[in-house]
């Protein structure tokens, strides 16, 4: 058999043939010949770009916060910050440390043990005021529990670092007697963020041996295999370092980096298998020089490439309007990944395969060049389906909407203490404090008025029937014409009666009182994603829509592969309701059901969805849209465009959802939740949208489908996928 070796092809492009290259391209094009003609220069800059982030990449965790899971602007923040300025720090960020004795709290041995986990609060900077166990409000009816109220003396994210810090060394005071353990949101989000780190880091730890089998498979070449990982690694490389960079200007959340590498292994991978495939399909398929070849790489998978990450970053985008500091910081340290993941995809790959030349298919597998850029199989997939639209196209809409009907029964809510191990410190001080002073403990709400209003506001406190107890009125330091009254409530802090109690308070409290606490801030957040949840949904859709516009040029199927999406994404949320909401095979993934989906699930991950979903979508059309250009014939374009895609689409989709997957089995439960809702959001997507109900939809409006009014067409700038030879 002749072998890639055997094949001569001229390594250098004449200074006519040059012309002939740049002349038959578009700008895609001509800038991976630029690419390929000055690799050298190429690779330099990125080294360049590569060496200069990568200084400040390895500190990128250590800078990143914890904190950040609040709504801007609401009247929990407004509270917290006034706790902060005239209460010693005794917000919902305080640090909370309770003393479980089997002895009296006022004996002596206990009375030593308080006294040296203040003195260790004491020592930190960090902590502003600190309050010793006070009978009647933190000292148990039994005697035997205390709690120590350490304030914070800094902003959030810092006191999640102090947590961080604080906790081992609070537990290490404990005896055979006495047991100290820190908890509190600040410690609650320490310990989330430390578990969730930790699970994060086995599943990609598991995933990368999976995810590279895939691309051996996919790709039939160990070397080619290899580059899906060089977009990866350049992307995660910079966006980290990019990161640090800004944590120096804002706080950005550690979530950020998690979700940053999960995008730009997700894009690598794609990008990489349709930018190569294309390449090869050109250079050993129809046998031309590299230059050309990846001139027309570019010129027709390049731009492909080019609209999916626009819209990519357009989808992730939308998550800016979401008044939160960590959702916004999560967006941006995606988004940062996406734009380095499709530089290099543009500029580093071309220069890479101008250097590899026939290398590129080194350390082969018999089956390298099986097809080359046009699959046999996809394209008798696609001529079956051609044939019987009807009943393929049922099987798929009968599917994707059985799977959607849960989603009508959905119910939100922000995390439950279940989120954390069970060995947590968080998790058992909570238990600690609900032993001993009652379910509502752990949930204590704040109330901050004027003195004079001190009277009313106890007054509605106590008349409210969620209220267990209401605590005497605190004078606020250095100032005295603030008060704040604390209460503790009848019901654990993720009971949904907690925020209707909170909504019905706040409109009974006197003017220029603001109600706060751990449990007020999860509900404004809860309701500020609530709120924000519609727009950035239909944000996404329009703009995706408009994009996909803007490439195709046609009406038709730029909706319907806009709106295909939702098909996908609400079959996924309708499994994920029956899991973790339901609890239907929880026993199977080891998890506890909450009852309800963390709140930021749905805008979320919907934009994460569409994302990926768009990046199929993109390479389906932009190659169905390319032979179109060429035949005008809808079966030709059909056919042949999930010939020239369905190989890429379908080995893409198999590695995300091998990656996703490897999440579920986290011990964490919201690893456990992005793994399941976007592993079966890529499956539904890829096998059941982009495979067969698209096409099907192609199939059945024909011409239809490329329509475009005149004025419209004029209106627009000319985009062809189509390489002119």
């Amino acid at each position: 058999m002749t072998t890639t070796t055997e094949i001569e092809r001229p390594r250098l492009v004449h200074l006519g043939e040059q012309e002939a290259v740049k002349e038959s391209t578009g700008l895609l094009g001509r800038l991976g010949f630029w690419s390929v003609r000055n690799r050298r220069k190429v690779f330099i800059g990125w080294l360049i770009a590569i060496v200069l982030l990568g200084v400040f990449a390895p500190g990128v965790e250590k800078a990143l916060s914890g904190a950040g899971w609040q709504a801007d602007g609401s009247q929990s923040v407004a509270e917290r910050n006034l706790a902060m300025k005239y209460f010693g720090g005794q917000a919902s960020s305080s640090i909370q440390v309770v003393v479980s004795s089997t002895a009296p709290i006022g004996s002596p041995g206990t009375q030593r043990i308080i006294r040296s986990a203040e003195a260790t609060l004491r020592s930190d900077h960090r902590i502003g005021r600190i309050v010793p166990p006070t009978p009647g409000y933190t000292i148990s009816a039994d005697q035997r529990t205390g709690i120590i109220l350490g304030g914070a003396n800094a902003d959030t994210n810092t006191m999640v670092r102090a947590a961080d810090d604080l906790k081992g060394r609070l537990a290490a005071l404990s005896t055979a007697q006495v047991r100290v353990v820190a908890t509190g949101s600040s410690v609650l989000w320490s310990d989330f963020n430390n578990a969730n780190r930790s699970a994060m880091m086995k599943s990609e730890l598991f995933s990368w041996p999976v995810t590279m089998a895939i691309l051996v498979i996919a790709f039939g070449s160990l070397v080619a295999a290899g580059l899906p990982l060089l977009l990866t690694m350049v992307g995660l490389l910079s966006a980290a370092g990019m990161l640090d960079l800004l944590t120096r200007i804002t706080p950005i959340s550690i979530w950020a980096m998690n979700f940053a590498l999960m995008f730009a292994l997700a894009l690598g991978i794609d990008y990489a298998l349709f930018i190569v495939v294309r390449f090869r399909g050109a250079h050993f398929g129809r046998g031309r020089d590299v230059a050309h070849s990846v001139a027309e790489t570019m010129d027709t998978a390049g731009k492909a490439v080019l609209f999916s990450g626009i819209t990519v970053l357009i989808s992730l985008s939308s998550v800016m309007i979401v008044p939160s500091p960590a959702f916004r910081s999560m967006a941006g340290g995606i988004m940062l990944a996406v734009a380095f993941v499709l530089t290099a995809t543009l500029t580093l790959l071309p220069a890479v395969l101008g250097k590899l030349d026939d290398r590129v298919d080194a350390l082969a597998l018999p089956w390298v060049h099986q097809g080359e850029h046009r699959s046999q199989r996809f394209a008798r997939w696609g001529e079956l389906l051609w044939c019987r639209p009807k009943s393929f196209g049922t099987i798929a809409l009968v599917a994707l909407v059985a799977l959607s009907i849960p989603i009508f029964g959905l119910k939100t809510a922000m995390p439950s203490i279940k989120v954390v191990p069970t060995s947590a410190s968080s998790r058992v001080g909570y238990s600690a404090a609900q032993s001993a002073f009652g379910v509502g403990a752990p949930g204590q709400l704040q109330v901050i008025a004027p003195r004079a209003e001190a009277a009313r506001v106890t007054a509605v406190l106590t008349a409210d029937r969620t209220i267990a107890a209401v605590a005497p009125a605190q004078p606020s330091i250095g100032d005295s014409s603030l008060v704040m009254i604390s209460a503790q409530p009848t019901v654990d802090p993720s009971n949904p009666l907690l925020g209707q109690a909170i909504a019905h308070i706040r409109t009974q409290l006197p003017t220029g009182a603001v109600l706060g606490g751990a449990p007020a801030e999860n509900y404004d957040l809860q309701q500020a994603l609530s709120k924000k949840t519609p727009l950035v949904i239909a944000m996404v859709l329009v703009l995706g829509f408009i994009l996909l516009l803007f490439a195709l040029q046609a009406v038709l199927i730029a909706a319907l592969g806009v709106l295909t999406s939702l098909l996908a994404t609400a079959g996924a949320f309708g499994v994920a309701r029956l899991v973790f909401q339901n609890g239907i095979g929880h026993s199977l993934l080891g998890l506890s059901p909450q009852g309800f989906l963390d709140a930021w699930d749905p805008v979320f991950f919907f934009a994460m969805i569409f994302a990926i979903s768009m990046d199929y979508t993109v390479f389906l059309l932009s190659s169905t849209k390319e032979h179109f250009e060429r035949s005008r014939d809808p079966k030709d374009a059909m056919v042949n465009g999930l010939a020239h895609s369905g190989r890429v689409i379908f080995s893409a989709a198999a590695v995300m959802i091998a990656v996703f997957f490897t999440f579920s089995l986290s011990g964490p439960l919201p690893p456990k939740e992005m793994g399941i809702i976007l592993g079966v959001a890529v499956f539904l997507d890829a096998f059941f949208v982009r495979l067969l109900l698209l096409p099907v939809l192609l199939r059945l409006t024909g011409m239809a489908a490329w329509w475009a009014p005149k004025w419209l067409l004029k209106a627009l700038p000319t985009i062809s996928f189509a390489h002119g030879d």
